[in-house]
């Protein structure tokens, strides 16, 4: 009876908003069984949509991160350190790994350094103390650039 009254809530769209996990878990059960007349397709469907757009939002905060440190370098030069070195090839690994992951998004990557540069600008100028203006409106880098440019501290050479 409890389980019945559980999968009767998760039914309706508000049951989605309270409680993700179960209702997910009960839509899923739902397509494996292939009750499909029961199951909430356009709820479903935009939570599908929302994982394609999850995997751009992870490829656009780590050229975020990347582009950021990368202006850093460029324009605070007595400011490098080992840990921005780091960050960016941290950050590397991650775009990467996002981009090997989910191949389709090679093709939103123009799309995604335009979008994280807006951010990487503003973050810059707002944690080197440097006037925005001091940086270009427009990334100032291109793919390859920021994937492949040589940036090493000293000691850390491959």
């Amino acid at each position: 009876m409890v389980q019945s009254a559980v999968r009767e809530e998760t039914k309706r769209p508000a049951a989605k908003k309270a409680d993700l996990y179960s209702w997910a878990r009960h839509q899923a059960e739902l397509l494996r069984a292939g009750r499909l007349s029961e199951i909430d397709a356009a709820a479903i469907a935009d939570e599908i949509d929302d994982v394609g757009e999850e995997q751009y939002d992870k490829l656009e905060s780590a050229l975020r991160v990347l582009m950021l440190h990368l202006l850093k370098w460029d324009h605070q030069p007595s400011m490098r350190s080992r840990s921005w070195t780091l960050t960016i090839r941290e950050q590397r690994r991650r775009a990467e790994r996002q981009l090997q992951k989910n191949p389709g998004l090679k093709f939103q990557v123009g799309e995604a350094l335009e979008a994280a540069y807006e951010d990487a600008r503003l973050e810059a100028a707002n944690e080197t103390g440097l006037p925005l203006s001091i940086f270009p409106v427009r990334p100032p880098f291109e793919h390859a650039e920021i994937m492949q440019r040589s940036i090493v501290w000293p000691g850390d050479e491959d």
